[in-house]
């Protein structure tokens, strides 16, 4: 049966998902790159942006499995971009130019409909104002029998743990400390209920857990 998974989604010591003050100029917040730094080394990230070289090794193994078996996406609308509100006049496709590396169908959470984005590599952006399910169901239908990923921010992520929808969770915990930003497991209530550790190992850049959903809350 196909599976909601949560992959390579990187915290701080002290719990931040994201840095302060997210903006255009600072996506994820001021700091937060370096939440990423263990991915961005990798030669699975790097191919998917269209470059070469990077590391493998561990890091470069949980990286690789963000991908593996997924065949559609959500995201809310802060990953999406900085556009708040109406989209107005101002073309925005997202963060990541004229081939995402995301390469199938990608839904996102937002208030404010607006036609579906087709870029190249195969992604497609679609754009949903009927809340988490509805998003979720358009997901599957469009992953044919494959998993569908939630790719975040963290309060996309928080909502589908509250809702008990996620099957699988993958955090990567770095070494830094932010002091402020978004956190990932605030305010979750039974969203926590139901998950085992199944595994738990580290690199020198991060320490991985995977956490599967074992029974309902």
């Amino acid at each position: 049966m196909p599976k909601l998974r949560v992959h390579n989604v990187s915290i701080s010591l002290d719990g931040y998902a994201a840095g302060p003050h997210q903006s255009r100029d600072h996506p994820l917040g001021i700091g937060g790159e370096r939440l990423h730094d263990w991915a961005f080394a990798t030669r699975t990230f790097r191919g998917l942006h269209g470059l070469d070289g990077g590391a493998t090794g561990l890091d470069d193994e949980f990286a690789a499995q963000g991908s593996e078996g997924i065949g559609a996406g959500i995201m809310g609308r802060n990953m999406f971009g900085p556009v708040r509100g109406p989209w107005g006049d101002e073309r925005w496709d997202g963060w990541w130019g004229d081939t995402p590396p995301y390469h199938h169908p990608v839904f996102v959470l937002t208030h404010h409909p607006r036609p579906p984005v087709e870029l190249h590599g195969g992604t497609t952006f679609h754009f949903v104002a009927a809340g988490i399910e509805a998003a979720l169901e358009r997901a599957f239908e469009a992953a044919d029998g494959l998993d569908v990923s939630v790719n975040g921010g963290p309060a996309t992520i928080q909502q589908y743990l509250r809702a008990g929808l996620i099957d699988e969770l993958h955090v990567a915990i770095v070494p830094v400390l932010l002091g402020a930003g978004a956190r990932l497991f605030d305010d979750l209530g039974a969203g926590v209920d139901g998950y085992e550790c199944v595994e738990l190992i580290s690199s020198p850049a991060a320490a991985h857990a995977r956490l599967v959903r074992t029974s309902a809350a």
